[in-house]
């Protein structure tokens, strides 16, 4: 089955120079629900995220759901598509860049923290684990089954009553498909991760003024003595995977740099690595490629003094990549150490060969090779 659309055909059609609604497609978002609530600004956006998404309002592949909002006084709405939109973006933008896409075992952890490759158990699992593989990099997602569950008066409905290891694992595919396809699937959500969103607001707060020497009860409490916190490094490195801006990865970096924790040891979503193997690896996966025959740069700094050793426009040999010349002064570094088996050590380091990697990667090992050789 193709992963390419059916696109909508006449006066519905979306084109891509389009930058509003023409009338026959407004009357049409109307009657799908939409009311004269909606701001401009959302539905604007609504039209960008499906030119971008390639995903058709007109035959329920997207939709612009309203909820009511107290803060605001009136419907604010919300851009969803089911966990099926989210599979054909996801194999579509991996074929457009030439990607391999493929899956690990799903699994579901018990409420006694064991994890397990099916779910028997007439009760809801705790959480899922969905682990997404594009282009040999890991992106791990865990979604736990209370904070996505629909409830009325509170007990699970709809799916969540039928099925709910089959739709708490629908969340975490969804969370780890948009750690993999950061560009792609942005100010989207699947309706299985929205469904929590109708939960009736029986447990809200009713706000009253603190009284002299009371503590506010809604702050958020210090942590206990022996109670686990979270390592700086591990805060640096999960910030990492959930931005979308390659900028902020680098000023993470320079700030890791500073702090001396880019040699500590993290988890992320490659697995275990060194906090700053891991942000190079961040930083080269969110940046936009750079043109033919210029190079950027790398994301990463001079780690004693926190520099930005990026060179804009560095122009190289006619015809040879950065990622090119990238090789070839890893080679060499190689080279005079003695290293033979450059490849091998490479790709299992990194989990990917060396004609596969980016531009980052290789300047990596060639930095801690010649480390290795003063």
């Amino acid at each position: 089955m193709s992963a390419e659309l059916t696109k909508t055909g006449g006066a519905l059609a979306i084109r891509p120079d389009q930058t509003n609604w023409t009338p026959d497609q407004a009357a049409v978002l109307q009657q799908s629900g939409i009311d004269n609530q909606v701001a401009p600004a959302e539905l604007s956006a609504f039209l960008h995220l499906c030119q971008r998404t390639r995903l058709d309002p007109f035959s329920r592949q997207i939709y612009l759901i309203g909820r009511y909002d107290k803060r605001q006084k009136r419907k604010v709405y919300t851009p969803q598509t089911s966990i099926d939109g989210y599979r054909v973006i996801a194999h579509r933008a991996a074929a457009e860049a030439g990607h391999a896409l493929g899956y690990e075992d799903t699994l579901w952890c018990a409420k006694d923290g064991r994890w397990q490759d099916v779910w028997l158990s007439e009760q809801p699992p705790a959480a899922a684990k969905v682990v997404v593989i594009r282009n040999g990099m890991r992106f791990s997602a865990v979604a736990r089954y209370s904070e996505y569950v629909q409830l009325r008066d509170n007990s699970p409905t709809g799916l969540w009553g039928k099925m709910p290891a089959t739709m708490t694992a629908k969340c975490a595919e969804a969370l780890a498909l948009r750690m993999a396809f950061p560009h792609d699937l942005a100010g989207v959500y699947t309706s299985e991760e929205m469904a929590q969103a109708d939960n009736p607001a029986a447990g809200e707060r009713h706000l009253r003024k603190v009284q002299p020497g009371e503590g506010d009860p809604w702050a958020t409490p210090t942590p206990q003595q022996g109670e686990p916190t979270i390592p700086p490094e591990q805060k640096t490195a999960e910030d990492a995977a959930y931005t979308t801006d390659p900028a902020e990865v680098r000023n993470l970096y320079r700030a890791a740099a500073k702090a001396g924790f880019l040699t500590a040891t993290v988890q992320t979503p490659l697995g275990t690595l060194e906090l700053g193997q891991y942000l190079v690896a961040r930083g080269e996966q969110l940046a936009e490629p750079a043109p033919s025959g210029v190079q950027t740069g790398s994301t990463g700094g001079d780690e004693a003094t926190g520099e930005d050793d990026v060179q804009d426009a560095e122009v190289v040999a006619e015809g040879e990549t950065e990622a090119d010349q990238a090789e070839r002064q890893l080679r060499a570094a190689a080279a005079a150490v003695g290293l033979t088996e450059l490849d091998a050590e490479f790709e299992r380091s990194y989990g990917l060969p060396i004609a596969e990697a980016g531009a980052a990667q290789l300047r990596e090992m060639t930095e801690i090779l010649t480390r290795s050789a003063a």
